[in-house]
């Protein structure tokens, strides 16, 4: 059996051969790997804040602005004023239809590999991965 200790490396093997593999459709959409996963929390959490994207991700504070102020320029997103000095960010109707594809992306990547392995979205590894995850990263308050 493995040493666990290389999970981390396998688990970085995915997450370059994904980005590999999905850079034109992501170039097509003009999103880095960053940007797509800034827009699909955005998706997954309405109203959500830059400061909130950046824990979620755990990215730098800086790296999160940048991105969510391209995203901005592109009509991606909007930004409105929260509570405080709080910026809330809503996704735009264009933003939405970026969100579908890149989840579809996402879900065909994914779906090939499992086909190609025999595993399905039921697999008890995708759990544990969820839990320690779950553990690193900060929850979002409200």
């Amino acid at each position: 059996m493995k040493n666990i200790g290389y999970l981390a490396q396998d688990i970085s093997i995915l997450h370059r051969q994904y980005y590999k593999d999905t850079r034109e459709q992501c170039d097509a959409l003009k999103l880095n790997p960053t940007a797509a996963c800034i827009l699909l929390s955005i998706g997954d959490y309405p109203e959500i804040t830059q400061n909130h994207v950046a824990r979620l991700l755990v990215v730098d504070k800086g790296l999160a602005t940048r991105e969510i102020n391209k995203m901005e320029k592109l009509g991606y997103l909007s930004k409105h004023n929260g509570v405080g000095k709080t910026k809330v960010l809503l996704l735009t109707e264009l933003g939405q239809k970026v969100v579908d594809e890149v989840q579809s992306i996402r879900t065909k990547w994914w779906q090939q590999k499992f086909s190609e392995t025999g595993l399905n979205s039921d697999s008890p590894l995708l759990k544990t991965i969820e839990t320690v995850v779950d553990t690193i990263v900060e929850p979002l308050e409200g």
